[in-house]
């Protein structure tokens, strides 16, 4: 069901080129209340790990794991005077409700997964054009961070990661250069190992702040067990949202033929589904930019 790196993992189907990569205008990514201090750097964003540039404080309540002293004999002070018995016994009186605990800050890498169903349909040539476009385009625009990268493409019967999260330009242009068109769609295997990449890459990584983008029109025909393909696809995504993974879909049917299908998937992902009525590079580029900027 699943295919390894090898973009020639079917020999069936058309090869679509990429569309001509452009130079994305800079833009901030405050994903999570992210910061950028300059471009060519990594986002930033709170951890709850003990790395990271302390910035603030708050009340420790029941953490005591990461106390900030400084902020903690700030609080106390005032209460100095009514502690008057306790200080007999020390030269400064802490308490309990004083206990003030470090806010973090840690670099941390962006990764955008693509999810693109490459099945045969009236507009699947324009979709992998864009996708490899963008891809190429955000590429270039993280080339000094450390955001990443990746692809995977389901169509026929089976999900293959063709591009691992990386944020080589050079590994991409030859992952994507031969990616055939055709075939059915196994939404659900498409799913199942998005969910397992972003989830090995959160374990290896656990400040990356991943970003799925799916593109398809949402019509699975290709289970994975022996239940209905459709249904079983909207429990992976469930799961997907479950994790807290944050997802968009794009819908990529033809508006004459349009069913809802991507927007009922988008619902299970908890996620919004855009509509592209002329899907370019820049267009996609730009979507992906405006969602990692949400906070």
């Amino acid at each position: 069901m699943f295919g390894g790196n090898d973009a020639r993992w079917w020999d069936g189907g058309q090869q679509v080129q990429a569309s001509q990569p452009f130079a994305p205008r800079k833009l901030d990514n405050p994903l999570d209340k992210i910061t950028r201090r300059h471009s060519g750097r990594r986002s930033r964003t709170h951890t709850e790990r003990k790395r990271g540039r302390y910035i603030q404080a708050r009340p420790a309540g029941s953490d005591l794991s990461d106390i900030a002293f400084d902020a903690t004999f700030r609080a106390a002070a005032p209460h100095q005077q009514a502690r008057e018995e306790q200080r007999k016994e020390m030269a400064f009186a802490i308490q309990r409700q004083d206990l003030q605990r470090k806010v973090r800050v840690k670099r941390a890498a962006n990764l955008v997964l693509f999810v693109v169903d490459a099945s045969w349909s009236m507009a699947v040539a324009e979709r992998m054009a864009a996708t490899k476009g963008a891809i190429l385009s955000l590429l270039t625009d993280a080339y000094q961070r450390r955001d990443r990268v990746g692809l995977i493409v389901f169509q026929k019967d089976r999900a293959n990661l063709v591009l691992p999260p990386t944020n080589s330009v050079q590994l991409a242009q030859r992952a994507l250069a031969d990616i055939p068109v055709g075939g059915k769609t196994p939404l659900s295997a498409g799913l199942l190992l998005a969910h397992e990449v972003l989830t090995r890459e959160r374990r290896l990584h656990p400040d990356v702040m991943p970003l799925l983008i799916l593109l398809t029109d949402g019509a699975g025909n290709v289970p994975l067990g022996e239940g209905a393909p459709q249904k079983e696809a909207h429990r992976l995504a469930e799961k997907i949202a479950k994790d807290e993974i944050r997802s968009v879909v794009i819908n990529m049917e033809h508006a004459a033929f349009d069913q809802g299908l991507a927007n009922q998937l988008a619902e299970h992902l908890n996620a919004p589904c855009y509509t592209l009525s002329e899907l370019r590079a820049e267009n996609l580029y730009q979507t992906v930019r405006e969602e990692m900027g949400r906070s």
